[in-house]
């Protein structure tokens, strides 16, 4: 009988190999993050705990403003518009010396897409933004007079013209009680516990249902300047912040 011989190297790669095992810590971690996303689902925040947050900001700031920079209605429908994928720092800077000569829809359209891309082209998408800005002050003169129309549902028919434009719109300029979801408020909602959701949307509706009415018209801008300023996306800042012992965030930063 012949011998049994040892494969060769090109046989022995081709072996089959178990999957490497995953290593206990590992394992450990997966099922804590487990648990903790089961205990804040189950820990829901209480109506008295909702109130407090809100209380608490409004002690601080009573009447806090949105940091765009602008005259009328228009001007801030305009400016709000130009903001996506941008800082309000730089469409500010963009916006002072554009706004001084164009601040209305006909003086827009006077001014041109061309040289409205003069003012503008320190922002990004700017030449997309420009030709929705001139797009949408035609409407607003052809369809509404001239004027910015104080209903979401106009405001979203026009060029460049979102859910979040339209709120911040209506919040600001009519002082309806919206709520903007921009990418700093979506943050804070999820984390805090105020209002979890997979899209913009979910997290609006989420927090129409829960935040007193009381609060209502000023609680976008509150959870958007906390979400700016205080809880970051990359390092939050839990030691300054003033509902840390609300909020129902796993990974606190350490003071």
């Amino acid at each position: 009988m012949r011998a049994p011989t040892t494969p060769r190297k090109s046989d022995r790669s081709t072996t089959a190999k178990a999957p490497p095992k995953r290593p206990a810590k590992a394992i450990a971690n997966l099922a804590a993050a487990k648990a903790a996303a089961r205990r804040r689902k189950r820990d829901a925040l209480t109506r008295e705990e909702i109130e407090a947050i809100f209380f608490r900001f409004h002690q601080v700031e009573p009447e806090p403003k949105g940091e765009l920079e602008s005259v009328n209605a228009y001007t801030l429908l305009v400016a709000v518009a130009l903001s996506a994928q941008a800082t309000d720092v730089g469409v500010n800077k963009a916006t002072r010396a554009l706004f001084k000569i164009a601040d209305t829809p006909e003086k827009m359209v006077a001014l041109g897409e061309e040289a409205l891309i003069g003012h503008i082209k320190t922002i990004g998408l700017f030449r997309t933004k420009a030709k929705n800005v001139i797009a949408l002050s035609q409407r607003l003169i052809a369809e509404h007079g001239g004027e910015v129309p104080a209903d979401r549902e106009a405001l979203e028919t026009l060029p460049g013209v979102g859910r979040k434009t339209a709120n911040v719109v209506l919040n600001m300029a009519f002082g309806v009680p919206t709520i903007a979801v921009d990418t700093h408020l979506f943050r804070v909602a999820n984390r805090t516990g105020l209002a979890a959701g997979k899209t913009p949307l979910a997290v609006e509706l989420g927090l129409e249902k829960v935040v007193p009415d009381a609060y209502r018209l000023h609680a976008h801008h509150w959870l958007i300047l906390h979400g700016r300023y205080v809880c970051k996306a990359a390092k939050p800042d839990c030691p300054r912040c003033l509902i840390a012992d609300i909020c129902r965030f796993e990974h606190k930063t350490p003071a």
